[in-house]
């Protein structure tokens, strides 16, 4: 009887700790403090550049891929460009935005060098091939006054 309490207990405890568990991952539309998180899962190094009306964080994986999170003065991340030989971890990328991606429709006939998605506060675009990936991911209701879509390459 002890035995099956314990194993119980066991079982309860790490079933609370996977619900309460969740990832720390900047991705479109996360927050500034986990920008180190993500250059820590990609195993990369950060560069930061700051722009007059956003900061731009550039994580340079060891496989090179580059990938760039744009974040607001409110310290919220709005766009995410990619570009490498491989392609990034888009559920990672892409945050919460990633259900968004996997429900869109996809073409009859697929190209598959190129990609698009374009709905009201998530818009991607990919492209690419073998070693030779790239795209963008923005959610135009986060973009801070006076960025324009331009600014986001």
């Amino acid at each position: 009887m002890k035995f099956i309490r314990s194993r119980r207990w066991a079982f309860g405890a790490a079933l609370l700790i996977q619900v309460l568990w969740v990832p720390a991952f900047a991705g479109l539309g996360g927050n500034l403090d986990s920008v180190e998180a993500d250059q820590l899962k990609m195993k990369g190094t950060l560069r930061t550049t700051v722009a007059a009306a956003f900061t731009v964080h550039e994580i340079q994986t060891p496989a090179g891929t580059l990938v760039r999170e744009y974040v607001a003065p409110t310290g919220k991340v709005f766009a995410v460009v990619w570009r490498g030989p491989k392609m990034p971890d888009l559920r990672q990328t892409l945050g919460t935005y990633f259900q968004q991606f996997t429900d869109a429709p996809r073409p009859l006939h697929p190209n598959h060098a190129h990609f698009a998605i374009t709905q009201p506060n998530f818009v991607l675009q990919s492209s690419g091939h073998m070693r030779a990936y790239s795209g963008r991911a923005y959610d135009p209701l986060l973009l801070p006054q006076g960025v324009a879509v331009t600014d986001i390459k």
